[in-house]
């Protein structure tokens, strides 16, 4: 059994790189407890069905970019993961991160579904937090105790969408912010071999 931290790290981290790719558009409406909470059991009624469909490896990380991208909101994923580097980069060098970011993360975490087979995640409940929602819910995976998932919901792109899961107090978003810093600082700053090298990746 791998390290149960790590698991836990991992499932809750293939759930946000499955929903990270992209934004399909769809109506706006104001954001309440109840659009919130529907929106994530929507995103893990998806998650189940693809988890425990039996199907091959390939096939899954292409279901969940076709299934999934509706559910994040990716441009803000991506600035935040990037840091201080947004600031200074290009609309070009934003829209080619926001892209590869997306891939290498599904791709990252997604081939570690199979572990996750037989899964299942219970949302119990919502409630308001500064400018938007957390989405309260307990996952149950084989040979481990439930764990906790906080899904936070936000409007501000004009439609409801997920932008962060933390984990047991681990912050996916944070994590992940921290990484790419990390793999700029080994490129020295050069934003364009770093996205290179996330497209190889992915």
């Amino acid at each position: 059994m791998p390290n149960s931290r790590l698991t836990r790290r991992s499932f809750g981290g293939a759930l946000a790189g499955a929903m990270a790719l992209a934004i399909l558009p769809r109506a706006a409406a104001a954001l309440d407890d109840a659009s919130a909470r529907a929106l994530i059991d929507r995103a893990v009624g998806e998650v189940h069905e693809i988890i425990n469909s039996g199907r091959s490896e390939a096939r899954m990380l292409t279901d969940f970019e076709g299934i999934f991208t509706r559910y994040a909101d990716v441009t803000t994923i991506a600035r935040t993961t990037l840091g201080a580097a947004a600031r200074q980069a290009t609309a070009a060098q934003m829209s080619a991160y926001t892209r590869a970011f997306g891939i290498y993360l599904s791709h990252k975490y997604g081939r570690r579904f199979r572990e996750f087979i037989g899964a299942r995640i219970e949302v119990t409940g919502s409630r308001p937090l500064k400018s938007f929602y957390e989405v309260r819910s307990v996952a149950y995976l084989q040979g481990e105790a439930p764990f906790e998932l906080l899904w936070y919901v936000s409007s501000a792109s004009g439609r409801d969408l997920f932008f962060n899961i933390v984990i047991e107090g681990v912050d996916l978003l944070n994590s992940e912010r921290i990484e790419m810093g990390a793999m700029l600082d080994r490129r020295r700053g050069d934003l364009d071999a770093m996205i290179a090298d996330l497209r190889a990746r992915g």
